[in-house]
């Protein structure tokens, strides 16, 4: 492909305006590329992704395969630098999606604006703080089925949440998962950490990528039943990750009496897939999985049913965008089974779990860097807080199932209709559940799914 940067189109454009095009085109990607062929869908990804490396001006928002991520320890919230830029002051993710705007809007000022004291600039925890209260979280979700001779919500428990990640942080995500998975294949991570089974059938052979623990999927050869392995030798998460953590827990995603210590990544070519399973109790509950490339459904459902190669039917299809989070727990973790069918194009997905400490491998020492992460608070008293991070409140309270108690964001007041499939026009909105009509399902009937992969296996215990 020809370099962007002797494109006569493009020359009419600065650099930050091709590197907002940027974000924007990668967000609508999946969009984009829907129905395309795979070798059209690869073109426009290229292309798209040729914009950002070629022109982006401010490696805060984009690191190369070869920069190193340096953690401090020392700081309160999560800080990652360049190692080539220990020099600069340290910054948080909020200063890697924020602070470009912030500069082009300085730079941006006219010759009234000149005369007249500058708008004070925010700091990086205000920064922060604004993002936080923008994530959406979608809690309606329900679907009732006879459990046991019980009419029972199924759903009861689940969550998406949007926004926590932006294009460029998805986008770091993804090519460190890349860096791992050619580690990998290069037989630099430990046994246990790297597999990349033989694809001996359609949707057979995901690449997982194993860390703070080894879950053994089936009873093997030397016996050790399904569960994490009491011995095996896997590479502790990384800083990057940890840095996820750190989010998800300080952005109220995850309570911060449920840490995860360990995570999969699961890495999907197109026809790939996940059989039905409900997650081994050797993990707690609340759990959550991250999306990244490409958007997939999710499949619930008491009684999930293989119809052919690949092909799952249940009683609730729910979409996960990409870059969403999926918090299960409740009876959508532990009564309804879920399901990812085979995925329409390649996909990566992180599942973050906290093991049950007595299920611990053997000589297992819990990360300092993931001890006493507090979450933000809603509400800033400071008169230095921007009105829109000031007039955020807490609708309601929720409870994981470790008995930790944790505020839950959104519009409790504003209630309104929706389907299962609508929740990108109006995510941010909650529905108390007095609002909901008893016996009501919101559903959607799987009849004939996408062509998905067969397997007798029901314990692959990660989405």
């Amino acid at each position: 492909m020809e370099p962007v940067d002797n494109d006569l189109f493009l020359r009419k454009y600065q650099p930050s305006d091709i590197k907002i095009a940027s974000e924007f085109l990668t967000t609508w990607l999946p969009f984009l590329s829907r129905d395309l062929c795979s070798d059209c869908v690869h073109v426009l990804s290229r292309r798209i992704r040729s914009l950002d490396s070629e022109h982006s001006c401010n490696t805060t928002e984009t690191v190369s395969r070869d920069d190193k991520p340096v953690y401090d320890h020392n700081l309160e919230d999560d800080r990652f630098i360049n190692a080539s830029e220990t020099a600069s002051p340290k910054m948080s993710w909020a200063d890697m999606t924020q602070e470009d705007g912030l500069n082009e809007e300085e730079k941006k000022v006219s010759e009234d604006s000149l005369r007249t004291p500058q708008k004070r600039k925010l700091s990086r925890d205000e920064r922060e703080q604004y993002r936080f209260v923008n994530v959406k979280r979608m809690k309606v979700f329900s679907c009732y089925e006879k459990v046991k001779g019980r009419r029972v919500d199924i759903l009861e428990g689940l969550e998406l949440h949007t926004g926590v990640f932006s294009a460029a942080e998805q986008k770091r995500i993804v090519d460190y998962v890349y860096e791992l998975q050619e580690k990998g294949r290069k037989g630099e991570l430990q046994d246990r950490t790297f597999t990349a089974p033989h694809k001996w059938m359609r949707g057979k052979g995901r690449v997982t990528i194993q860390f703070g623990c080894c879950y053994n999927y089936a009873t093997d050869k030397a016996g050790n039943p399904p569960g994490i392995l009491q011995q095996g030798a896997v590479d502790p998460i990384p800083l990057l990750f940890k840095v996820i953590i750190r989010r998800l827990v300080g952005w109220h995603v995850l309570p911060p009496t449920c840490v995860p210590d360990s995570c999969i990544v699961n890495i999907y070519d197109e026809g790939d897939c996940i059989p039905p399973h409900i997650d081994n109790h050797d993990f707690l509950r609340p759990f959550c999985t991250v999306s990244f490339l490409s958007e997939c459904d999710i499949l619930f459902g008491s009684n999930l049913k293989i119809e052919g190669p690949g092909e799952f039917s249940g009683s609730y299809s729910l979409p996960l965008p990409v870059g969403s989070v999926l918090v299960l727990k409740g009876n959508g973790a532990d009564v309804a089974k879920h399901c990812v069918p085979a995925v329409p194009q390649k996909r990566i997905s992180i599942t973050f779990r906290k093991m049950d400490e007595s299920k611990r491998p053997v000589g297992f020492t819990p990360d300092l860097d993931l001890q006493g992460i507090k979450p933000l608070p809603y509400e800033q008293t400071t008169l230095n807080t921007p009105p829109a991070v000031a007039a955020i409140r807490p609708s309601r309270w929720g409870n994981d199932q470790n008995g930790g108690n944790y505020n839950s964001r959104g519009g409790g007041q504003r209630k309104h209709r929706e389907s299962s499939r609508s929740y990108h026009h109006s995510e941010s909105r909650e529905r108390s559940p007095t609002s909901r009509r008893r016996g009501s399902s919101r559903h959607s009937p799987n009849t004939a799914y996408r062509p998905k992969v067969h397997s007798n296996n029901t314990s692959s215990d990660n989405v």
